[in-house]
């Protein structure tokens, strides 16, 4: 029992940090940001779009059955047991990089988005400023250092 009102109490204090990190949200990039600052990071965020997008292609074909347009493909060294054996462990490996790379992708276009939208650089959670270092960094992070520690329980 006391198990279970340990973790209501924990999760009621992680509504009430949120609910109260969130009350501002209305920054906007450009009233934090310079437009440098913002253009240098548009250039490194295309730039990983587009090594992305080619790591994709180099193991992926096109397929227009697949959802998202790309698909792994099943590598084909023989008729033995052991070249199958060698197909099914290429593929695993391969399929898993690639749902990695196109995360990474996915993550990478979501900024860009929120450059186009002038929201880029603003902590989803608190709608404060998240730090340029933090952004060179890890130039695809939607929250700040003290939003992740919140819900990550670190802080």
């Amino acid at each position: 029992m006391s198990k279970v009102l340990i973790l209501v109490y924990n999760c009621f204090i992680l509504a009430f940090d949120l609910t109260r990190m969130s009350e501002e949200k209305n920054t906007k990039t450009t009233d934090v940001f310079a437009p440098e600052f913002i253009k240098k990071m548009e250039d490194i965020l295309s730039t990983e779009k587009a090594k992305l997008e080619k790591e994709l292609l180099q193991f992926s074909k096109n397929n227009s059955d697949a959802s998202n347009g790309a698909e792994s493909g099943f590598p084909n060294y023989g008729d033995e047991e052991d070249d199958n054996v060698r197909e099914v462990a290429d593929y695993a490996v391969n399929k898993t990089l690639q749902i990695s790379l196109e995360k990474k992708l996915r993550d990478v276009v979501s900024s860009l988005n929120r450059i186009k939208e002038n929201t880029y650089g603003i902590c989803k959670y608190t709608g404060k400023p998240i730090e340029e270092k933090r952004l060179l960094a890890r130039p695809t992070s939607s929250s700040s250092v003290n939003a992740k520690k919140v819900l990550t329980h670190e802080a």
